[in-house]
């Protein structure tokens, strides 16, 4: 009765573990919901290019991405409200 106890206890744990693991996005998932948001207003054959190049783009891209939102934060210090977004929206499609 115990053995039975301790497997199903243990195939529970395992179970959980692997629900709880499957929940955490990858990698190349995150990559997809970042490329989808972007492709938005595409479609057709120029969504498909789109998306091919978004998800061939290596970290480089993201590092350079990450170095606008520093500077744009930077250079938005002070602002607040709807003048912050437009700037911050401005800044980050140079």
């Amino acid at each position: 009765m115990k053995k039975i106890l301790s497997l199903l206890a243990l195939g529970l744990s395992l179970t959980f573990g692997t629900a709880h693991a499957a929940d955490a996005p990858t990698t190349q998932q995150s990559k997809m919901g970042t490329c989808n948001k972007d492709a938005a207003d595409k479609k057709g054959d120029e969504r498909k290019a789109f998306m091919k190049e978004c998800l061939s783009a290596k970290a480089d891209a993201k590092a350079t991405q990450q170095t606008k939102m520093k500077t744009c934060n930077v250079d938005a210090k002070g602002m607040k409200g709807d003048e912050r977004k437009k700037f911050m929206s401005d800044c980050l499609k140079k």
